[in-house]
């Protein structure tokens, strides 16, 4: 009945350009989908009956907000850009999503927890992330044409939504560079896999993060992306403006790194508490 509807989907989106993460991710979830309408044809799904999958997600499947917002993108996808439908999504709303604050690490913690790591390839690896603020994806697919030490900078090709970007390179991770360099000699990627063929893996980029800071008592749910969300709090505490930091980290919406404002501890510290104030004018100590 639906043996067709992947396979019309996976055409789609590749022949729009889609990445191949983005492709995994709608096909996954279409699959998701047609395995609780088993036989019935989704073709034939219309506004009320794609609402009422929806209200399963939320009550019976219990999924969370970015996976039903994942599942909307998918079904949106195939309905609209596949089947043509393109007011079918008009009346379906969406859940709202949680503001999650980034997870900051202090300059105190990343200085201690990179230089406490002995492999060079380890250490190169997270400082020049840090460094730079960039994504895992980003690092571990780093050639090394795109090291320019003339300009001191480094170029991301083709970073998250196909958008190719310039950061600055700094000068001490330039020293280190050239060090790992001579003793690890790699040949196209910057940090080749062990097979010396393909690029470090993502996978292996954040245990390389995990075993680096497991010592330092950081959260649980700090993770490699606390680097690059450090690296943009820790500008902006420097007193760089939001619309360079928004350019450096490849954001398309300012509000996206207006997040960094919020957990910025010179905004908070510049805040005094109504009761402090109180206190303080009235020369009173509790």
């Amino acid at each position: 009945m639906n043996e067709h509807v992947l396979t019309s989907m996976k055409t789609q989106l590749v022949l729009k350009g889609y990445s191949k993460s983005t492709i995994k991710t709608y096909l996954g979830e279409i699959s998701a989908f047609l395995g609780v309408i088993k036989n019935h044809d989704a073709d034939r799904f219309d506004s009320d009956r794609i609402r009422a999958y929806l209200f399963y997600c939320h009550t019976v499947l219990m999924l969370s907000e970015a996976t039903i917002h994942s599942r909307i993108n998918a079904l949106k996808f195939y309905y609209e850009q596949v089947l043509k439908r393109e007011k079918i999504f008009i009346a379906i709303p969406r859940p709202k999503k949680h503001m999650q604050l980034p997870k900051v690490i202090s300059e105190e913690k990343i200085i201690t927890g990179l230089l406490t790591i002995d492999n060079l390839k380890h250490k190169t690896l997270l400082l020049l992330a840090y460094s730079s603020g960039l994504r895992v994806s980003e690092v571990v697919a780093l050639k090394i044409t795109d090291i320019n030490s003339d300009r001191m900078q480094v170029s991301i090709v083709k970073g998250k939504g196909k958008k190719d970007r310039m950061v600055p390179l700094s000068k001490n991770i330039l020293q280190i560079l050239r060090k790992y360099y001579i003793i690890y000699t790699p040949k196209f990627w910057l940090f080749e896999s062990q097979n010396g063929i393909d690029h470090y893996s993502v996978r292996s980029a954040q245990i390389v993060f995990k075993n680096a800071f497991s010592k330092l008592g950081l959260p649980g749910n700090c993770s490699f992306h606390s680097l690059r969300h450090s690296y943009a709090t820790h500008l902006l505490e420097a007193g760089t403006s939001l619309r360079y930091i928004q350019e450096l980290l490849g954001h398309n919406d300012i509000k996206t790194t207006l997040r960094y404002t919020h957990v910025s501890k010179n905004a908070i510290e510049n805040i005094e508490s109504p009761l402090d104030k109180i206190l303080r004018k009235n020369n009173k100590i509790i």
